[in-house]
């Protein structure tokens, strides 16, 4: 075939990338050789826009044991105990078809995992969605959701939580960013590194089909109106075959078998044999002819640019070859030696008895482009919103439109379709601040959260980067967790727009100077650009998931209040920060002003205060205040524990609605006993923290003094109610 600008063009590549593959094999490409250069430089695959970025991130401190550049990130919790975690983009192929696209989503993030050495113990997601108005949204999210709970639960893996989110900018574009979390012995990590000359290549798993050919491009391009043409990119994914090659990896990682181990993700066996030789500066000789195919007569194209799911790449000790296969044949999986390590540095494909493809892996890696894209710092809104209008509507009546819009109604209708306590380690499910997973037959647990700030983010990129990881350690600290480190997934529209890229420079700079100030390093991630249809963009969606570790699991806390007469105290100033709020959102649908203001010092000391009253066992309950402010959290302990609250009036501030719904930073709601109260006030005070009570828990009324009174059934019902607003709609 020969090669035209049209081809070019449909491989997702630049006139100007074609030049220079041809500078790297000195030759025009064949066809394949195209594919392959295809599937590697695209974003997806090289972070050709972001890497320059990226690298600013703080990726090390005593705890890292693998940062970056791995399947996953992997961190030390002690007693040898390792915690394995990524969060990972599916939005393209969701979006086409959802529930493939999903649940593939959840299958490739399980074996990133899983390809460490880890068992995975919990699963959680951040999806966000379109306007519940739009004619595709139920769909979408009915196929997105059924497609997340199918594969984990039929492979067997709790999921525990995560958040569902809907803005019009998501009409078009949905997101589904999937999170893993495994367990391992930090002795037994297992890299993707090759090693040694003509050791054996092993293909393991599922035989490849023609599903997902193309779709590490197809992930790395805009859509526009014949996007349901790109189906065919989609993978399929089997979770009971990925069940089998779970075992079956973990059985022969007992013992020194493996040498590296790669799963076949985006770009399938292209990108898995060129990471494992470019990270270990060897060459890879490959015999297409061997590669398992579950259909007829596919080509050496086919083969390499397929992402049919549950497959490995293995390079193996040769004398652990035999035992190694009869594991897998145990499992009732293919195990095919395809090809051998070489010392010519180069990707040699053969077929047919003939050389099909060379080119050297350099050009396939470390020389892909790399481009120090334009961009124009943002035009933050600076103007705050008037609110003098805003006082006429009831404060009651505003709260209960919060609780039953989309963004904070009950979502267990969601969640209540994933199985959250399967392998039995869940001690907190969906529906708190964060979900917590007991570390099998030991004292401790981890804690894990996920968060997003797409409002604050378009606001202003910088400010919403820094409150997404704030929000990620508020809730960690509320569940009694020390956090420990974090995994990004960064959502943004097409880089080749100097605004967009903007937006993603500066949110990344904001992540950055929390991530640093806080000691909370960034081990793992990914970024989706190109989430936008017809040159109209998702907002800036950085989305943050984190582990803490909670070293007693009597410290364990949760958002519950726990028994009449106890005290609800604020840790933190309140301002009234009333711009960008859901208050206005909800209530006015207005979107004008800046974000809160992030105090990186105050963030830091109100949450290790928390932190240490919780390990003294002086807080009953906790709960971190954000959207929609300090009424909504009392509003959402309440529903959850049944019991009502007596809330004081603001003493300070004049205006009730501000100090009620204004979203100001770096604070926690937190239960405590009459009898502690003085000892928390003087050790608050000893570390210049602020705290107020502003709360008496009481059997089932909640209500200001003098303002409003309702029961708490009332609230829960309210909270309730969109689910069945939604199904009318659509």
């Amino acid at each position: 075939m020969k090669i035209n600008e049209k081809i070019i063009l449909s491989h997702g590549l630049k006139l100007e990338e074609y030049s220079k593959i041809k500078e790297h094999l000195k030759r025009d490409p064949n066809i394949l050789e195209l594919g392959i250069f295809s599937a590697m430089w695209n974003e997806h695959c090289s972070y050709k826009s972001s890497k320059i970025h990226l690298k600013k991130l703080p990726t090390k401190n005593n705890i890292v044991i693998q940062g970056p550049g791995e399947n996953a990130g992997v961190i030390d919790i002690g007693d040898d105990d390792a915690i394995v975690f990524k969060i990972e983009s599916h939005n393209h192929p969701s979006f086409i078809e959802p529930y493939q696209g999903a649940a593939t989503g959840v299958g490739g993030i399980l074996r990133d995992v899983f390809t460490m050495g880890a068992r995975p113990v919990a699963l959680m997601n951040s999806i966000h969605f379109g306007s519940p108005e739009n004619e595709k949204t139920q769909n979408l999210l009915s196929g997105v959701v059924s497609g997340i709970g199918g594969y984990g639960n039929s492979v067997g893996i709790p999921t525990v939580g995560g958040e569902t989110k809907f803005n019009n900018s998501y009409n078009e574009n949905i997101l589904v960013n999937a999170m893993a979390i495994g367990l391992a012995n930090k002795n037994k990590i297992f890299y993707s590194k090759a090693k040694g000359l003509n050791k054996s290549v092993v293909y393991v798993g599922s035989k490849t089909g023609r599903d997902g050919i193309h779709g590490a491009t197809m992930a790395s391009a805009e859509f526009d109106e014949n996007s349901e043409e790109k189906k065919p990119t989609v993978q399929v994914g089997d979770p009971f075959t990925e069940k089998l090659l779970l075992e079956a990896c973990l059985e022969l990682m007992k013992d020194n078998s493996i040498i590296s181990i790669q799963d076949m993700g985006a770009a399938g066996l292209t990108s898995s044999s060129v990471e494992m030789a470019s990270k270990g500066k060897l060459g890879i000789e490959l015999n297409l002819n061997k590669v398992p195919c579950r259909e007829k007569n596919m080509s050496p194209y086919e083969m390499m640019l397929s992402e049919s799911q549950e497959r490995m790449l293995i390079i193996l000790d040769d004398k652990k070859e035999e035992e190694a296969k009869k594991i897998f044949e145990k499992w009732d999986l293919d195990f095919v030696v395809i090809g051998k390590t070489t010392d010519t540095n180069n990707l040699v494909l053969n077929f047919n008895n003939e050389k099909v493809a060379e080119i050297p892996i350099i050009a396939l890696s470390e020389k892909a482009p790399l481009y120090h894209r334009k961009w124009t710092k943002s035009k933050n809104s600076k103007n705050k919103v008037k609110i003098k209008d805003l006082k006429k509507i009831k404060i009651e009546d505003a709260l209960m439109k919060i609780l039953s819009s989309p963004n904070h109604s009950n979502k267990n209708w969601i969640t209540d379709q994933y199985d959250q306590i399967v392998m039995c380690d869940t001690v907190q499910k969906s529906g708190g601040d964060s979900a917590v997973i007991r570390i099998h037959e030991k004292n401790k647990a981890i804690a894990i959260s996920v968060d997003s700030s797409a409002n604050y983010c378009k606001a202003d990129p910088k400010t919403g980067g820094k409150q997404v990881v704030c929000e990620n350690w508020r809730n960690l600290i509320s569940a009694g967790a020390k956090p420990l480190a974090i995994t990004n997934c960064l959502n943004f529209g097409n880089p080749e727009k100097p605004k967009i890229m903007g937006e993603f420079v500066e949110c990344v700079e904001g992540i950055k100077e929390a991530c640093e100030f806080l000691n909370f390093p960034v081990v793992s991630g990914n970024v989706s650009f190109y989430n936008e249809t017809n040159s109209k963009s998702i907002f800036p969606t950085p989305v943050i998931g984190g582990i803490g570790l909670i070293d007693n699991l009597k410290k364990i806390m949760n958002i519950k209040t726990k028994k009449s007469g106890n005290l609800i105290a604020v840790i933190g100033k309140t301002f009234g920060h009333i711009d960008q709020s859901s208050f206005l959102q909800e209530n006015f649908s207005i979107f004008d002003g800046p974000p809160p203001e992030i105090n990186l010092v105050n963030e830091k000391n109100n949450g290790l205060a928390v932190l240490k009253l919780i390990k003294e066992n002086l807080i009953l309950s906790a709960h971190d205040v954000s959207s929609g402010g300090i009424l909504v959290a009392l509003a959402e302990m309440s529903i959850s524990s049944g019991l009502g609250l007596k809330i004081y009036k603001p003493k300070k501030l004049t205006n009730s609605h501000e100090y009620f719904f204004g979203e100001d930073q770096g604070r926690y709601l937190v239960e405590i006993s009459k009898n502690d109260l003085k000892k928390i006030e003087i050790s608050l005070k000893k570390n210049n923290v602020f705290f107020e009570v502003i709360a008496e828990v009481q059997n089932d009324t909640f209500e200001i003094d003098k303002t409003f009174s309702l029961k708490t059934k009332d609230l829960h019902n309210c909270n309730n109610q969109w689910y069945n607003k939604f199904n009318a709609i659509n």
